[in-house]
């Protein structure tokens, strides 16, 4: 395996963000740029054509494949990655019918706006997913994207846009860089910038800046999490802001892991090393179960049989940036007027995660509470990483998940609650089989 020597070799091979260019607001909800033109369904015409979407699909593509030889340069050429991979294209395979139904929506549907820039970077878009009635403001969900910081994109949250779209939630898909491109800063910073692109345009696109609830998924919910911390302690302190934490309701983490010294940690790992995993299942039993999450015995532990602990801490910057990427830490650390700017959380999770143990959430829920926030713990019985918002939502009919972030989203609207429980249930789209065979084939 190549080995990576630092942080900063990825910073020489890719451009990092460039955070200077924000400025203080006084007002954070009013928009930051002209009013786009209106349209009868509610929210601003298309921006670009068929041919500049292809363009744009092209040049993505170009972005991919060249960051894909360039993680592989990192990985060099070995087995631990290549049944991970594989692993990833046989759930795919299975799950097929689902996603080209689910990408028939994304790439032909009217109600969404695909590819919006927030920012300078490459990966600074967003998609939208626009409700088809708009008769007042609706509220908003700003999502951040999982991926195991490497293989994060917008599309991924197509499924969860749709059904929240369809009950009258207007849904932001938050794209940023990833590994190698960025590193866990570029990828804190992207999000934030895609959240001050939210909370101060969404009202041109019929969305309700005062109704904004921000939602990140496995290490979308990890990112997410540092932006919202990380903005509360600059708010906190008067430095300058072109968000407000006030403007987000509630947040919601679903399957996150909070602390880099553990539970993120033995995800990554077994995300780059899954074959390793399975032939020393052993070891991994011991590190699951142990109650110290020592990451740095975790991290040796792995370098010593062949997995470079450098690719690890170059997408965390470094062993010295570990504290500073867990949330956990950074609220006990935090002052209290930091603690009073957070909006609640609201911490899902399945209690068979095997990538990130629920009791990633659980630890994060108690430090949350014991430092003032308010914090609720939601635990789903029985469901693995991907069941809650893959698994589920293709399978058709009642979705906890979602009826679970409505219910906290529409509390004090019992017209629109009436209206979704009246609602026909949305259908199947992949048969049973395919769904559980897929769940055991799972890599995450």
């Amino acid at each position: 395996m190549r080995p990576v020597s630092s942080a900063e070799e990825v910073g020489a091979l890719l451009s990092r963000s460039d955070s200077s260019g924000r400025r203080r607001r006084s007002s954070p909800v009013q928009s930051a740029s002209p009013r786009p033109a209106g349209c009868g369904c509610g929210g601003p015409r298309r921006q670009s054509s068929f041919r500049d979407d292809v363009g744009h699909a092209a040049s993505e593509t170009y972005l991919v494949t060249r960051l894909t030889f360039s993680l592989l340069q990192y990985l060099g050429l070995g087995y631990r990655w290549m049944s991970q991979l594989l692993a990833l294209t046989i759930y795919a395979i299975l799950l097929m019918p689902g996603f080209l139904q689910v990408g028939y929506y994304y790439f032909f549907s009217s109600q969404v706006r695909r590819s919006i820039v927030y920012g300078e970077q490459p990966r600074n878009r967003l998609d939208l997913y626009i409700p088809k009635d708009i008769n007042r403001p609706c509220p908003v969900v700003a999502f951040v994207t999982g991926g195991a910081w490497i293989i994060g994109y917008k599309a991924w949250g197509s499924l969860l846009g749709r059904r929240l779209a369809e009950r009258g939630i207007i849904v932001a898909c938050i794209d940023y860089r990833n590994f190698p491109q960025g590193t866990i800063g570029d990828m804190v910073s992207d999000a934030s910038q895609g959240i001050s692109y939210v909370c101060n345009n969404i009202a041109s696109y019929g969305g309700d800046p005062n109704r904004i609830y921000l939602v990140g998924q496995s290490a979308g919910a990890h990112i997410a999490a540092c932006a919202l911390i990380e903005q509360a302690v600059k708010e906190s302190s008067g430095q300058f802001i072109s968000w407000s934490v006030t403007q987000i309701k509630a947040y919601f983490g679903l399957s996150g892991g909070y602390s880099v010294f553990g539970h993120i940690g033995r995800f990554l790992w077994k995300i780059l090393s899954s074959a390793y995993l399975i032939k020393h299942w052993k070891h991994v039993i011991f590190f699951q179960s142990s109650n110290k999450y020592n990451m740095h015995s975790l991290v040796d532990h792995f370098h010593e049989r062949g997995l470079n602990r450098s690719i690890f801490f170059s997408i965390m910057e470094g062993e010295e940036s570990l504290s500073r990427y867990s949330p956990e830490i950074v609220v006990k650390q935090s002052s209290s007027q930091t603690i009073a700017l957070l909006p609640p959380i609201v911490l899902m999770h399945g209690t068979e995660d095997y990538s990130i143990p629920s009791s990633a959430s659980q630890t994060f829920a108690d430090v949350l509470q014991q430092a003032g926030a308010q914090a609720k713990l939601q635990l789903y019985e029985g469901k693995t990483h991907t069941d809650i918002f893959i698994q589920d939502p293709l399978r058709g009919g009642r979705d906890p998940l979602v009826e679970d972030v409505l219910s906290i989203i529409h509390v004090d609207d019992e017209i629109t609650q009436e209206k979704i429980a009246l609602a026909p249930a949305p259908r199947r789209l992949v048969f049973e089989w395919q769904l559980q065979l897929a769940r055991r084939i799972s890599p995450f």
